[in-house]
């Protein structure tokens, strides 16, 4: 029984390999061979074609580990997705403050789902190893994000100056940086030496980025469920699609003005999971994953409806 397990998770871990790297390969070899700004139209099917994946790989996981699992995959997926949005927005900003042009945005993005891959899978290892080896941790997580909920709720939004982050200060003295961009080159060689472009100092910090964002979200998805394949899978998918999304949310992202109230809400309620059924409130796997649903929506609708986005649509 326990090699027949053991070769079941073994198909599936394959199976979701070979989606990720036949869309990794279609990204870079098929959609985005020339480095060019995508369309509307041409970017609005992609990210379709991401969701409509993640969804069916959905339907998967609840063939192969039956429902249970595939709703705690799609609320981590729905949870990881949304707590990701922010990220847009700090994306947007990097692209800014280095001048990097549209056409080489999804070069930077494609490199950056890359190592985002490799890094979550770090961190979602390291925190499997906390958790089995001291289960208590989990209720450490859960303090964590009512705290960082409670925070995002009462703290004030300040501009940072981008070009003056500690991250780029770091970056500048580990490399020289040339001032210019050199088409989608990341490295050049100035004065006989190797120095880098804003372009790959933009990856960086993008990078960086994300395993900032991810000490808040693998936290939370670790309270919805320990089971490394529905964590890592549900992480990966939501990165793919966001990543994709980015061409549409970014100029767009200032509309959500309700999205920060959502999102903290969404990680007090999750926080406050592991606490209820001590108090003798049980939270069933498809509740967890509507709640989860209804905040967001109601973030992004009433955000919608506050910026007069839906009356406009209607004109």
């Amino acid at each position: 029984m326990d090699v027949l397990t053991h070769l079941s998770t073994g198909v599936l871990w394959a199976v979701f390999a070979s989606i990720v790297g036949l869309i990794l390969f279609l990204d870079l070899f098929v959609f985005h061979k020339k480095s060019e700004e995508p369309s509307i139209k041409e970017t609005l099917k992609i990210c379709a074609s991401y969701v409509i994946v993640a969804l069916l790989f959905g339907l998967f996981v609840i063939f192969e580990k039956g429902k249970d699992v595939g709703f705690l995959y799609y609320t981590g997926y729905l949870v990881e997705f949304s707590l990701s949005m922010d990220n847009i927005f700090v994306i947007s900003l990097v692209f800014s403050a280095l001048r990097i042009p549209s056409c080489y945005q999804h070069r930077v993005l494609f490199w950056g789902v890359l190592g985002a891959i490799f890094m979550r899978a770090t961190m979602i290892l390291l925190g499997a190893q906390l958790v089995e080896s001291f289960h208590w941790i989990l209720y450490v997580f859960s303090a964590f994000l009512i705290y960082t909920g409670i925070k995002m709720l009462v703290k004030k939004e300040e501009q940072e100056d981008i070009t003056d982050n500690k991250v780029m200060r770091f970056l500048k003295r580990f490399m020289p940086v040339t001032p210019h961009l050199h088409g989608e080159h990341f490295f050049v060689k100035s004065e006989h030496k190797v120095v880098m472009t804003p372009l790959f100092l933009a990856l960086m910090t993008v990078e960086l980025m994300d395993v900032i964002f991810a000490v808040d979200s693998i936290p939370a998805i670790f309270l919805i469920t320990q089971d490394i394949f529905v964590v890592y899978t549900s992480n990966i998918f939501a990165i793919l699609g966001l990543r994709s999304l980015y061409f549409l949310l970014a100029a767009a992202v200032n509309r959500f003005v309700y999205l920060k109230q959502a999102l903290s809400c969404i990680l007090i309620f999750i926080g406050l999971k592991i606490f209820l059924p001590h108090v003798g409130i049980e939270i069933t796997n498809s509740l967890s994953l509507m709640t989860t649903f209804f905040l967001l929506a109601f973030g992004v609708l009433a955000s919608l409806w506050r910026t007069n986005y839906l009356i406009r649509i209607k004109k």
